[in-house]
């Protein structure tokens, strides 16, 4: 008996002798295509370059558009591109009524070659070529980005409409090959979940489902009565168990529950993918009916490694591709055994993933008539004849639809094409050995990856909460990562969580001076933004006593603080930050209740202090050690820091633990004496920051806090003459009086005041005439909705080109009428109740004047009946000069702006007294440039929300009437905390000195015996 190798090889071979009796190109368009995507294999620059450009092609209107696109993404000599290229740009500007339709024609050639028409009609007339060739089929509608439920009902009666048209067309045909043709109806649609409902959120897989199911229903139904066959697509991994859960409960209820003609797909690059077939085949056992399964490798890895490196977090997916080959033999023989419970569908133009499904087959007495092969539309032709001429069944993934949606289609079967570890590219454009790409997968994984770990390592289970690929420490720096709500542990943990701190709503706060727990007779209750009868603390409140005690404590340590190393101040911030990741859940929830932050909001605020301990820790490392200015013989210059004495922060409700650890953590670790100052909206959380701190060990008097009223502690500290710095963030009429104040020189006073003053923002986001709408909708919603609104950063204004104005608007509008409003306490909210009763009635007013200056050209409907909750609202026919579009509302109101060109769009995002964040929408390389060169605003954005900055990565603050300049997160930010000092000394003795003074010395530290 031969090995189950031995068997795959010759079967291998055999399918590559059919293949090469009918040789094909890669490519099989000739000409225009065909050099390019040979060129794109040899040249990554160009590869993107191109893909980028067939991106935007469809939303190009004018040759002249087009031209210029095809020069800003090719005409660069430095680039190094093909003489062809650089000809056919030349050639392009000089008949650009004749070049431009003619590069639109080849792109849509190249879409055609994958996509198999726009429509039922255009579709039909290929699957009945494909019928003749012994080929079936299943079609799916392109379009994966909907923003809004108008655009969901549009795909469900697509779906709908397809199904009906393909039962009608194919109601003579037959199956291929006859045996156990009942278990492979003819018509089988594949239908994607993102299409059919716009508000998916990871965390709350039951209102996914409750939506989904109402769409899904009458197709399954209708699918039912025609004898066709529905299928599930997967999609991207944050929608994967959201899927896999609908999948299992609409098929489980008695209407569906004895219907076979359902499948799922199973992704093998997916490192947990063994797990859910093996729950899914147990779950097929329980229901006692049959289901289908197409096992395919995944077409999102670029996308999964990409937004996993952007949170640091662990991939979903497989690293290596021989991983994802090896994983996909694994469960082809998952399914292969199971096959009394499940149908199996191999995805895969890999002949050795093909020939191995065969091969096990046939070692486990298998019929090949009880599974099947399916390929993609446009690619592997030669395979699909091999595998029909020796006897499989074979069905083909037949997209449809208009190019523009179809576009992330394209460019995903582009990269799979010439991807350096492609087989296609191996077989059809390279000519690799067909010994060579029949080896068994597993010989060709490497040991691990340098810097990930190992690969079996990282798929276990304790990984999958959020773990970062790289740990932090001595200097380096990591992103903590955010907390994925795809895991349903995550999703129980926030529940639990949520639970538990509404036990202790109510409790009552003390202050914390010198160390000690302090408590007045007064009383400051926080409440519940989403009930407001439901308090959610008590503060104690401070007055002028209990702040010059503060003032005099700190005072006190500081003198010993100041003193003490920089390693010993930075190991307390990372005992900080390791107290503020075991209390996560906990602190979120808090956040929840206190100021009405949904749950995925939440968890980026107490990520967004971990990162400022551990930033913050590392940067002191950095600065800690004075460093030598210059090498001169016979003189040591060595340049440090010293604390400047006792900071005094002010911090806002709406990021009410980030934004307060950030500036206290900072002043702690440069040495400094810290009062700390929360919101009176957000008494808890600053209350629960100093709990960490004195957990982590601060000194007494080090850290000290304050709950109380702005108008009477505040004033008072800011004024004092023995506050040294004031760090404030905060509404700009606060921050003007703080700024004023500061200057003034108190009797008795020793320093001339710092004060870091982060202020308000008027945000504009300017779209293009060729931007990408998908993205432009998605992130400019978040950005004006997400959170009420109430962070500085929000979007405010929306600046549209004339050209463009009217397609973004009939896409804005239903966008915010599909949003989720309500309580977020519930998973999946994404707009919450305002702070309080006076920001309720500011906005409104707002809302009023936006109403007599403007048109109202939105305003939700229903909002809960109890709490603060605003309407998300838009304008239209807003002008530069009204309120609406100058002052700062903080709140969910949107005024969008319509404008001539650039110019005017630059001219009027500038024109304001603020300078915070900025957004530029746009596919056009020049205007990018142009927008990030002369855009005002501390943080610009290009297609991305303009909201989210990240410790690190995106250090936060503008100039101004935003701030004074100072960046949060960034590398200069400790500075403002410190004083400059250098100390010289002459090395020379009588003519003798040092040959070389070293680059860094240790602090200078001299302390007294008593010390």
């Amino acid at each position: 008996m031969r090995s189950l190798q031995s068997d795959v090889e010759q079967r291998g071979t055999r399918i590559f002798e059919l293949v090469d009796k009918h040789p094909e190109r890669l490519f099989s368009k000739a000409g225009f295509y065909q050099r390019l995507m040979a060129l794109s294999m040899h040249d990554e620059r160009f590869k993107t370059q191109l893909f980028r450009f067939v991106a935007v092609l469809p939303s190009l209107r004018r040759p002249s558009e087009i031209i210029q696109h095809l020069e800003e993404y090719f005409s660069d000599s430095n680039d190094g591109f093909s003489p062809l290229v650089g000809m056919g740009v030349r050639v392009a500007r000089l008949v650009p009524w004749i070049s431009a339709p003619v590069l639109r024609w080849n792109v849509s050639e190249m879409a055609r070659q994958f996509i198999a028409g726009r429509n039922a009609h255009d579709v039909i007339a290929i699957l009945r070529k494909r019928q003749a060739q012994k080929i079936g089929f299943t079609v799916d509608v392109l379009g994966e980005a909907v923003v809004s439920e108008a655009e969901t009902d549009g795909y469900a009666a697509l779906y709908g409409d397809l199904l009906e048209k393909l039962a009608h067309e194919t109601r003579d045909w037959t199956d291929p090959l006859g045996k156990n043709a009942e278990l492979f109806p003819i018509v089988n649609l594949s239908v994607k979940v993102s299409a059919l409902y716009s508000q998916i959120s990871p965390a709350a897989p039951a209102d996914a489902i409750a939506h989904l199911s109402t769409k899904l229903r009458p197709l399954l139904r209708r699918a039912r009565e025609l004898g066709a066959f529905i299928n599930f697509d997967m999609e991207s991994y944050a929608l994967k168990n959201t899927t896999l859960e609908l999948f299992k409960t609409i098929l489980t209820e008695p209407e569906f529950k004895d219907c076979p003609r359902s499948g799922i797909v199973i992704q093998a690059y997916l490192r947990d993918s063994e797990a859910d077939l093996r729950d899914l085949i147990e779950w097929g056992r329980a229901r006692g009916t049959r289901f289908a399964v197409r096992l395919v490798k995944g077409a999102y890895w670029d996308y999964e490694t990409t937004k996993s490196g952007q949170n640091g977090s662990n991939p979903p997916v497989f690293l290596q591709k021989p991983e994802s080959d090896a994983n996909f033999e694994k469960l082809t023989r998952v399914l292969l055994e199971n096959n009394s419970v499940v149908t199996p569908a191999f995805g895969s133009h890999n002949v050795r993933s093909i020939a191995h499904a065969q091969a096990v087959a046939n070692e486990l007495g298998i019929d090949r008539s009880r599974f099947e092969f399916q390929l993609l539309y446009g690619m592997a032709g030669p395979i699909k004849r091999a595998l029909v001429e020796m006897g499989y069944r074979v069905r083909e993934y037949c997209p449809i639809g208009e190019l523009l949606p179809g576009m992330a289609y394209l460019v995903r079967r582009l990269l799979e094409n010439t991807s350096n570890e492609g087989f296609l590219r191996a077989k059809f454009a390279e000519n690799v050995p067909a010994k060579e790409l029949l080896r068994n997968p597993r010989e060709l994984i490497k040991q691990a990856i340098t810097g990930i770990g190992d690969p079996e390592e990282l798929s276990g289970s304790n990984h999958k909460n959020g773990t970062s690929l790289h740990a932090t420490a001595g200097h380096s720096f990591r992103n903590a990562p955010l907390v994925s709500f795809i895991y349903k542990d995550n999703q129980d943990k926030m529940q639990s969580a949520l639970r538990e701190v509404r036990k202790r709503l109510g409790e009552k706060h003390p202050l914390y001076i010198g160390g000690e727990k302090i408590w007045t007779d007064n009383l400051t209750p926080s409440v519940n933004p989403a009930e407001p009868t439901e308090i959610v603390g008590y503060g104690t409140e401070a007055g002028v006593d209990e702040a010059e005690r503060a003032v005099k404590a700190a005072r006190a340590a500081f003198e010993k603080w100041r003193w003490t190393s920089f390693e010993e101040r930075a190991q307390l911030l990372e005992r900080a930050a390791d107290i503020l990741e075991r209390r996560r859940y906990e602190l979120s929830a808090v956040e929840v209740f206190e100021v009405g932050k949904p749950w995925s909001e939440a968890d980026g605020d107490i990520r967004e202090a971990i990162d400022f301990c551990t930033f913050y820790a590392q940067q002191m490392r950095r600065l800690g050690r004075p460093k030598l200015t210059q090498q001169v013989p016979g003189e040591e210059s060595y340049h440090h820091y010293w604390p400047r004495g006792v900071a005094f922060v002010i911090a806002p409700w709406n990021f009410p633990i980030a934004i307060l650890c950030g500036m206290a953590s900072a002043g702690v670790v440069t040495g400094n004496a810290v009062i700390m100052k929360p919101s009176e909206q957000s008494i808890v959380c600053g209350a629960m920051l100093m709990q960490v701190f004195a957990e982590a060990g601060v000194p007494p008097g080090v850290l000290n806090f304050l709950s109380g009223h702005g108008s009477v502690i505040g004033a008072h500290l800011v004024d004092h003459k023995d506050v040294d710095l004031i760090a404030f963030t905060g509404s700009r009429e606060v921050g003007l009086k703080i700024w004023e104040s500061a200057g003034i020189t108190r009797p008795g006073q020793r320093e001339l005041k710092r004060v870091i003053c982060e202020m308000g923002g008027k945000n504009a986001m300017i779209v293009d005439a060729d931007a990408d709408l998908d993205e432009t909708i998605m992130y400019s919603i978040y950005s004006a909705f997400g959170f009420q609104g109430q962070k500085c950063s929000a979007l405010s204004r929306l600046i549209l080109l004339e050209e463009n104005y009217d397609r973004v608007m009939e896409r804005l509008i239903p966008a915010a009428a599909s949003l989720r409003i309500g309580n977020p306490e519930q998973p999946g909210i994404l707009v919450g109740p305002v702070i309080d009763e006076p920001a309720y009635r500011r906005i409104l007013e707002y809302i009023e004047i936006g109403k007599k200056e403007a048109t109202l050209a939105y305003q939700a409907q229903e909002v809960p009946p109890h709490g603060y909750f605003i309407p998300p609202t838009i304008f239209t026919d807003v002008k530069p000069n009204m309120r609406i579009a100058r002052e700062e509302i903080f709140g969910p109101v949107l005024s969008v702006l319509k404008v001539r060109d650039l110019d005017e769009a630059l001219e009027v995002a500038n024109g304001t007294d603020y300078a915070l964040t900025g957004g530029f929408f746009s596919r056009s390389p020049d205007n990018i440039e142009r927008v990030k060169a002369r855009l005002e605003a501390g943080n610009v954005y290009i297609n991305r929300s303009c909201t989210g900055a990240i410790v690190g990565r995106h250090p936060f603050g503008g100039f101004k009437m935003s701030g004074s300049g100072t960046k949060a997160g960034g590398e200069d930010y400790l500075l403002h905390f410190l004083v400059p000092r250098v100390v010289t000394e002459n090395t020379s003795r009588h003519g003798f000195a040092p040959e070389q003074s070293p680059e860094y010395r240790d602090e200078f530290l001299w302390r007294t015996p008593r010390d």
